[in-house]
């Protein structure tokens, strides 16, 4: 098969596996270890020279980028129904929420669980706790937003923005208030995690927490 999936369970590659399933492409997963630091490992680098997952090998060739990649997929196959068209009205704000959940969300969770990395060991609590602040205010600022424009970021019509979304909010689940403590987050998360796509992906990466 040609199409691969280099994954770890519940990491970025989350988002990639999820829109595999919901749009049907054939492929086959392969574990990396990140424990074992794999993704760190030559013949890994090769394939993704920031060593991380995911990587996908479309058509034999490595692609990587969760957000691109999740964007690709839903462009290939229209007939699911995940991305507006070039000429849809709503194609700019799925451009932007998907831009605006790379760029400004999904980064401060690495910080929180890398805290050491932008400030040095002694200042990682006082990393965390401003990464913590701000994630509460990303979710104030999304919930109300779909309190005003809902049910999904884009309105009636499920798109890739919500799934990312709510991979992001899955990762919050440890954190002192978790994304569901959020009504209108919640029953989005509710709503994408009743897709038949949600069960076999946690059954497939062997997943049990958020379940």
């Amino acid at each position: 098969m040609s199409n691969v999936l280099y994954y770890a369970p519940g990491a970025a590659s989350f988002l990639v596996h999820w829109l595999l399933l919901e749009t049907g492409l054939p492929h086959e997963l392969r574990l990396v270890d990140t424990a074992a630091r794999e993704q760190k490992s030559p013949e890994y680098l090769a394939l993704n020279p920031n060593g991380v997952v995911p990587t996908l090998v479309l058509d034999g060739k490595p692609q990587y980028e969760a957000a691109a990649l999740s964007m690709l997929l839903a462009e290939r196959h229209p007939q699911a129904g995940l991305a507006p068209a070039a000429d849809d009205p709503r194609r700019a704000d799925y451009l932007q929420w998907m831009f605006n959940l790379a760029n400004m969300v999904q980064p401060l969770f690495r910080q929180w669980w890398y805290p050491h990395e932008p400030a040095g060991e002694a200042q990682a609590e006082a990393v965390r706790r401003h990464c913590a602040a701000r994630i509460e205010a990303q979710w104030d600022r999304i919930d109300a937003h779909l309190a005003a424009h809902g049910p999904y970021l884009l309105g009636e019509a499920v798109s890739v923005p919500d799934f990312y979304l709510v991979m992001l909010m899955r990762w919050s689940r440890n954190m002192p208030r978790p994304a569901t403590e959020w009504p209108q987050l919640a029953q989005l998360a509710q709503r994408l995690k009743a897709r038949p796509s949600f069960a076999q992906l946690y059954a497939r990466e062997g997943l049990t927490e958020w379940a």
